[in-house]
């Protein structure tokens, strides 16, 4: 089964151009063989910098892009908030409240993954 994996990782990486499937099959396989980028890279065959730039452009902040979300502002349903308190509510209504001064790079992992996008 591994040897099937390594082989389809193997396939991909000697394409010329990655579809976005493509991207996040390597940067999964990088992240899960708990090996360091450059290393991954160099057992591929691969140059790091194509990994980086796809894990950037997967995460949408390539070359500085801003991505904008639609938000609509709500009254507290409960007196239950703190000050400065965001709720984000997701497409299904699911919602996840942050607190202030959360860090940006965890609230975009952790959205990923409730919306499927990502594993724990």
């Amino acid at each position: 089964m591994a040897q099937r994996g390594t082989e389809r990782i193997s396939k991909v990486i000697r394409k010329r151009r990655w579809r976005e499937a493509d991207a996040r099959l390597v940067i999964a396989a990088s992240q899960a063989s708990g090996k360091p980028l450059l290393s991954f890279a160099r057992e591929y065959g691969l140059r790091p910098a194509r990994i980086w730039r796809w894990s950037a452009r997967l995460r949408g902040q390539s070359n500085g892009a801003v991505r904008f979300h639609p938000v609509r502002l709500v009254e507290p349903d409960r007196g239950d908030h703190r000050p400065g308190t965001i709720e984000v509510v997701l497409h299904d209504g699911r919602r996840v409240r942050v607190p202030a001064g959360f860090a940006a790079d965890d609230l975009v992992r952790v959205l990923a993954v409730l919306e499927g996008a990502a594993s724990c």
